[in-house]
């Protein structure tokens, strides 16, 4: 069960993982210490999952974002699970109730790239029995960032 501190520590990471641990403990109203071995327990316990950069899509030529609706066959859905989870392209793979299997997020170049990758990359798969894509005209917000609510509000 992760405390207020703990909390408190998560969210200021998730605004600013660079942060140090001396800004980080003052913010908490902990030593350095006690703060870097509550960080180092969150790591370990599988709360922080992991340190990354977020980086603007344009500068990678990948600015077109698609979601993609995923039918699958049970047989030989894993393996299509497998292979899609280890293109590049693929942000997100969601295993989703209702009518579809499977919701992907993907990053391109453009439309020309996300045929390609369809062609090349998802209807290949026997799995695979039908797509349905949604291009994004314009992105208002999106953030790898969870809301943490307060200990006492949980």
């Amino acid at each position: 069960m992760l405390d207020a501190t703990d909390r408190k520590i998560c969210d200021l990471l998730q605004d600013n993982a660079r942060a140090s641990s001396t800004e980080v403990a003052a913010q908490v109203g902990l030593s350095v210490s006690a703060t870097n071995d509550r960080i180092r327990r969150l790591s370990d316990n599988g709360t922080i999952t992991g340190w990354h950069a977020t980086l603007a899509p344009e500068a990678f030529d990948a600015t077109l974002c698609a979601f993609v609706l995923l039918d699958c066959a049970y047989e030989g859905e894993a393996a299509a699970v497998t292979a899609l989870k280890a293109r590049p392209e693929v942000q997100e793979l969601h295993h989703i109730s209702g009518p579809h299997s499977y919701l992907m997020k993907l990053r391109l170049a453009d439309t020309a790239a996300l045929q390609r990758f369809l062609t090349t990359h998802v209807k290949p798969l026997p799995a695979i029995t039908r797509t349905e894509t949604i291009i994004t005209l314009s992105n208002d917000k999106e953030t790898p960032q969870i809301a943490i609510q307060d200990a006492d509000d949980v």
